[in-house]
Parts: C-alpha cells; structure tokens; sequence
C-alpha cells in the first residue's frame, strides 16, 4: 500500500476490539434526531469485514420483528460510539451471507470460548 496514504490515515484509526465473522457484537451509535444526539445500540452478528485501513466496514445482521435487518458499519467512524463482543462462534467462512437464508435454529452457530 501506498506509505504516504498510511500515514495520513493512521491519525484517524480508532482503537476498537478484536472482533471476527461470526462474534455477536453490540454497536453503540450516535442518532442525531433534529439537534439532540442519543446512542441507539444495534445487537446482531457479524457477517463480513472489509479491511482496509480508515476504509475498514464491518456488516452486522439481526433479526427484528421476524424481519431480517442488516447494517454496514465504518469500523473507525466518529459515529460509532463503542462496540462491544457479546459472544463469539465457531465458523470456517469469512464471510456469513448464507445465514440470510437460514432462521431459527439453523441460523444459530456453536458458541466458541475465547481464552484473550
């Protein structure tokens, strides 16, 4: 990667937990609603990464009133207020889009111990 790119973006890059496809995470965010801010937390799994530096997202999915509901997340955006590791899983694929296929049971993974 471009060294001089590395630099400016370093500055921007925010300290966030050690986090994997298939950990059921809690991201608190900001919601500004007319000129009051509020945190409003998304509870979901992780489904897929993109790294790349500042550029990094992260894509959580849930299910809400039986509706499936899938967000993208910067990984180092000012908005995202902290996020939090509820419970890791076992899986063997980077990337989870098949579970939006799936529901109940067979949407649910095999919980993994994390000795960190």
């Amino acid at each position: 990667m471009n060294p001089a790119l590395n630099v400016v973006e370093r500055a921007h890059l925010k300290d966030r937990p050690e986090m994997r496809s298939g950990d059921t995470v809690r991201v608190h965010v900001k919601v500004r609603e007319g000129d009051k801010e509020r945190i409003q937390v998304f509870e979901g799994m992780v489904i897929g990464m993109h790294r790349g530096g500042a550029r990094a997202t992260f894509t959580v999915r849930k299910v809400s009133f039986g509706q499936g509901v899938e967000r993208i997340f910067p990984l180092h955006s000012p908005t995202i207020d902290k996020i939090e590791v509820v419970r890791g899983a076992m899986v063997r694929r980077a990337k989870l889009y098949f579970l939006r296929d799936l529901k109940g049971k067979a949407a649910r993974m095999k919980e993994q111990k994390r000795t960190n």
